[in-house]
């Protein structure tokens, strides 16, 4: 008796699954996909799911690759641009813009095609996916009831259930990686995802406001003390006129104001974007003109400097602005080797290699701690007594417009190296 019912259940679940194949070949046969389908392989033709696979990344990589040179030619052109009206005074703005609009028009329209054939892409591999499934299901159905036929009209011994059992298993994997795997993704990873995403933006939010508080409070304190000072100063000359010590008590207030014009003219500096000169120079001529430009405090301190590399690799960029970097580097190390009492020096190296140039700068100097080594490059953070905690800030923007970086490694009582790389023309 179980086994007629059984087998009854078998061809009910046959028709059912019979009516939703015929609904899903209707649906995916003769609706838009079909059609979009068909319209894309007039279009490119195809040769089974390989050939789209390799239709697809080829037109992800040539794209991408379109998109590359486009933006190498925008580049090239604003930096033409940019030497025409430095040398002889015109303007090809206007056409920089008309290239960079189409390239971006063009970049967009092969970015859509893409986006829309991996689209198109996806659909019909899930539409085939689907349809597999079900064939595997009808397949599996029409079999179990042909061999709970045959077990019926041979023996009473239920025979047909072990390999209904070990196919069902089989039957259930693939139902899980169709249908099972969507659910699983839609239900549990992609609302992990979001709240990991919140709490990223959460916690990036907040550490920007805690810099922006840190920055303000950095502002308001270096330029309220000397204006406080200076504002004391001027009281008690105000208080007794004819007093013999108003003229130190002027000095101290000028030094004191001047202090607070130096701050806010590194902080305006550091603000605003500065126009930059590229062209073609040589990095070792580069560093040598940040070394003479130093050499009197160099010789000063007593410091010697090792120069461990006899040329340079030609770069493209801001002869000023890069000598200014290397600058506030050496300063730094030379403030950094006043506690050292003899033995002073710095060692310069020139490393060229795969597409990028390293300067490396190496004292032997005081270190500097791990508490603070993060927070060099911060505005207005600084050791210094006079210093203004701008020149690291400064120079690691200089080099972000350079598409470059600035590293440090830093051992407390051993010395200081930074790690200056820059790109290598193309």
């Amino acid at each position: 008796m179980l086994t007629v019912l059984g087998f009854v259940a078998a061809v009910a679940m046959f028709w059912h699954v019979k009516g939703r194949l015929e609904h899903h070949r209707e649906l995916y046969g003769r609706g838009k996909v079909k059609a979009k389908l068909e319209a894309e392989e007039v279009e490119t033709p195809a040769h089974g799911p390989c050939a789209n696979d390799w239709q697809r990344v080829w037109t992800e990589k040539w794209a991408q690759k379109f998109q590359h040179k486009l933006e190498r030619e925008q580049r090239r052109w604003e930096r033409h641009a940019a030497r025409a009206e430095q040398r002889w005074g015109v303007r090809l703005t206007p056409h920089v813009q008309a290239a960079a609009a189409a390239a971006t028009a063009a970049a967009a329209s092969v970015a859509d095609a893409t986006s829309e054939t991996q689209a198109l892409f996806r659909a019909r591999k899930r539409a085939k996916a689907e349809v597999g499934f079900y064939i595997h299901l009808m397949s599996y159905l029409g079999t179990i009831g042909f061999l709970a036929l045959i077990n019926i009209m041979t023996t009473s011994y239920p025979w047909f259930l072990w390999p209904t059992l070990g196919w069902g298993i089989g039957i259930f994997s693939h139902y899980m990686a169709v249908f099972g795997r969507q659910q699983l993704r839609e239900r549990y990873f992609e609302p992990a995802i979001e709240r990991e995403v919140r709490r990223e933006k959460v916690a990036m939010q907040t550490e920007k406001q805690a810099s922006i508080d840190e920055l303000s409070s950095t502002i308001a304190h270096e330029i309220r003390n000397p204006i406080a000072a200076a504002k004391s100063l001027v009281q008690q000359m105000g208080e007794d006129p004819t007093s013999v010590e108003n003229v130190e008590y002027a000095k101290v207030a000028l030094d004191e104001l001047d202090r607070v014009e130096r701050r806010i003219s590194h902080l305006l500096r550091f603000a605003k974007e500065e126009d930059y000169s590229f062209e073609h120079v040589n990095l070792a001529a580069v560093v040598d003109a940040a070394l003479t430009q130093l050499r009197a405090k160099l010789d000063a301190a007593k410091v010697s400097v090792a120069r461990n590399y006899i040329g340079g690799p030609t770069v493209h960029a801001d002869k000023e602005k890069l000598k200014q970097v290397f600058a506030n580097v050496l300063d730094n190390a030379i403030d950094a080797l006043e506690p050292v009492a003899e033995g002073r020096r710095i060692d310069l190296f020139i490393e060229n290699g795969g597409r990028g140039a390293v300067v490396r700068m190496r004292d032997n100097g005081c270190g500097i701690p791990p508490d603070k080594i993060d927070r060099i490059f911060n505005p207005f953070f600084t050791t210094k007594d006079k210093g203004t905690g701008l020149g690291m800030a400064i120079s690691r923007k200089i080099l972000e417009a350079h598409e470059g970086s600035i590293d440090v490694v830093s051992e407390p009582g051993r010395g200081t190296e930074f790690a200056i790389a820059l790109p290598l023309p193309q």
